[in-house]
């Protein structure tokens, strides 16, 4: 088959176009055929170097394709079937994995960043990543989806516990966490505050749901979310922005809000006042992907149509370099897809 693969860690020109081996599944795997993978910001941290990454390695979590083969042990699937794939990886025996809490694994991690993932023709993987798709999926939305709004779901309802009538701060309303959040908040009848870099995006995302826009690099968030707010503050912030916002994010919360965090795009190091944090009683939680059963409950709301990908850009395979060019530039508004 053909795939694109890193031999060494680098910038986008380290990406390999090649032939490698057809993926030989065990009885207890599915063989996908690749029909589209979505980007990810980490598909970037990954091809730069990320620990535990074994080279020769392919890139890509965010799959959908069509059964080729499916493993004697298993029952339920049948060649010719349109699927997406959880994009994750866990032991599935475990206390972690038993309780429904896959993303506490100790095996735990994402496709395409402790294994293999999708950025090739076909894959294997068990069978309990298999995720049926309905016909009004088509596979390049339906790669849009797994990972971005599995996080945003996981930091909003399974952390952060939204609740109808909060107010909540959407960082990076381009961003494949930031449109799923937006769209999940207004599930939830929240007041959506939301930020991007240019008025385009902030029209995209206002059509999306959000409710005021904010240019962060014309306005100074925090101040604009207490213009908004009448100096109260947002109940929930959802940051995955980093370094540069950290300090804006906290300034934006009321008595009592929480910082959800799943990333850190700008930076892992955020300083802050620890007297701000008890006086203000404010929380902060991280979240990390999410659990098996939030990305069933999720895709429901996904296959009803009450949740929405968005595909801003699709490129063949073998053009992986111009894609991962494109995507650090962080022009993008919704996911871009590779097809092989």
């Amino acid at each position: 088959m053909k795939a694109v693969r890193l031999h060494e860690f680098g910038g986008p020109e380290v990406l390999r176009y090649e032939d490698v081996p057809d993926p030989r599944p065990r009885k207890d795997q599915v063989l996908i055929r690749v029909k589209a993978c979505a980007m990810n910001h980490l598909d970037i941290w990954v091809r730069k170097g990320l620990p535990g990454v074994n080279l020769p390695h392919i890139l890509g979590s965010d799959i959908a394709g069509e059964i080729v083969e499916v493993g004697e042990y298993i029952t339920g699937f049948k060649a010719g079937q349109r699927v997406l794939l959880a994009p994750m990886h866990f032991c599935n025996r475990c206390a972690k994995c038993v309780a429904g809490l896959q993303n506490q694994c100790r095996e735990f991690t994402v496709l395409g960043n402790g294994v293999d993932g999708g950025d090739c023709e076909l894959i294997a993987v068990p069978a309990v990543n298999v995720i049926p798709i309905p016909d009004s999926l088509d596979f390049k939305q339906a790669a849009s989806v797994p990972l971005v709004f599995l996080t945003a779901w996981h930091m909003l309802v399974g952390r952060a516990g939204i609740r109808q009538g909060q107010t909540v701060l959407v960082l990076g309303a381009g961003s494949g966490v930031g449109i799923a959040a937006i769209q999940i908040a207004r599930l939830f009848h929240a007041r959506v505050i939301t930020t991007a870099g240019d008025e385009k995006k902030l029209e995209k995302a206002r059509a999306l749901g959000a409710d005021y826009g904010i240019n962060h690099y014309q306005q100074k968030i925090s101040q604009e979310v207490r213009k908004i707010t009448d100096k109260e503050g947002v109940d929930i912030v959802v940051e995955h922005v980093g370094a540069a916002t950290w300090d804006e994010s906290m300034k934006s919360l009321k008595p009592g809000g929480t910082i959800v965090t799943c990333g850190a795009t700008t930076g892992p190091n955020a300083a802050f006042d620890l007297r701000f944090v008890y006086s203000r009683q404010l929380s902060f939680l991280g979240s990390y992907m999410g659990t098996m059963g939030e990305l069933h409950e999720v895709l429901q709301q996904v296959f009803a149509g009450r949740l929405k990908p968005v595909v801003d850009r699709v490129f063949p395979l073998k053009d992986a370099r111009a894609a991962h060019e494109y995507l650090e530039k962080s022009q993008m508004f919704g996911k871009i897809v590779m097809n092989p």
